[in-house]
């Protein structure tokens, strides 16, 4: 743990968990806790993920045809099934990949179709890691007694092995991913099922997010507070400071994040 985390690991450590204004946090992924870049466009990861499925059977002449084969497919499954609502429905991209066996005259299971989303989806990323001290700042508010959860707009089949690989997957006391509830922020429905899963309200719960539309003022029409974290891939529109937050601070501060929740 870095010294400004000790810090204020120190400064709280005599509080009383029983004054806290929160007992939940909802956590944001990507650009609240993880860095990324990714780049689905690039030429060479289509080209990656048709060697991979060549060497498994399934040929397609060219990247581009692959890719367009792709779309076609993504956009079938991508339909919003009668009941859901289309601005917040979330479409689970697997079968996508699946199709592209299918297509070829292959049956396949879960395994391989995961396995060739992870093919893509590494061979497409430019860059990926935890801001500094996010690791240690979610043990921290753990050991203080707060429950974590993530709630992230995500392809689970990306975030999943991204989760493992980072060493997230065991900090957080429950996961959400859109894709596996087929619902997204800044739905109401996303945010609720949190609460419920969490049995907690959302006046004992903050939601901590880089986006201001999908995290804080989707937290704000469900009742939750939210804490705005303007970091370097946050959307371009976004303000510095969100007037919707309780509280906002520049970049991945974590210090001042947990001085905040554990005051």
């Amino acid at each position: 743990m870095g010294s400004g985390m000790q810090r204020f690991r120190t400064v709280v450590a005599e509080q009383d968990s029983g004054d806290r204004r929160y007992d939940t946090v909802l956590f944001d992924l990507y650009g609240t806790l993880v860095d990324i870049r990714t780049d689905e466009d690039d030429p060479e990861a289509w080209e990656t993920l048709r060697d991979f499925l060549d060497e498994a059977g399934a040929h397609y002449d060219s990247a581009d045809q692959l890719r367009d084969r792709f779309m076609g497919a993504r956009a079938l499954s991508s339909a919003v099934p009668v009941g859901h609502d289309p601005a917040f429905y979330e479409p689970d991209l697997l079968p996508t990949y699946r199709a592209m066996f299918s297509l070829r005259g292959m049956r396949v299971g879960e395994r391989l179709s995961r396995k060739a989303a992870w093919v893509f989806r590494q061979a497409s990323t430019r860059l990926i890691w935890l801001y500094p001290g996010a690791l240690d700042m979610l043990k921290l508010l753990k050991d203080r007694g707060l429950r974590v959860v993530l709630l992230s707009n995500a392809q689970s089949c990306y975030t999943r092995p991204e989760l493992t690989m980072l060493g997230l997957d065991d900090v957080f006391d429950d996961i959400l991913i859109s894709s596996e509830e087929h619902v997204r922020k800044p739905g109401k429905e996303f945010f609720a099922r949190a609460l419920d899963r969490a049995g907690t309200t959302a006046d004992r719960t903050v939601m901590v997010g880089n986006d201001e539309d999908n995290d804080i003022l989707g937290a704000r029409h469900a009742g939750i507070d939210g804490v705005y974290l303007r970091t370097g891939i946050s959307p371009y529109s976004d303000p510095m400071e969100s007037q919707a937050a309780v509280l906002s601070l520049k970049g991945a501060d974590y210090e001042g994040l947990a001085n905040f929740l554990l005051a």
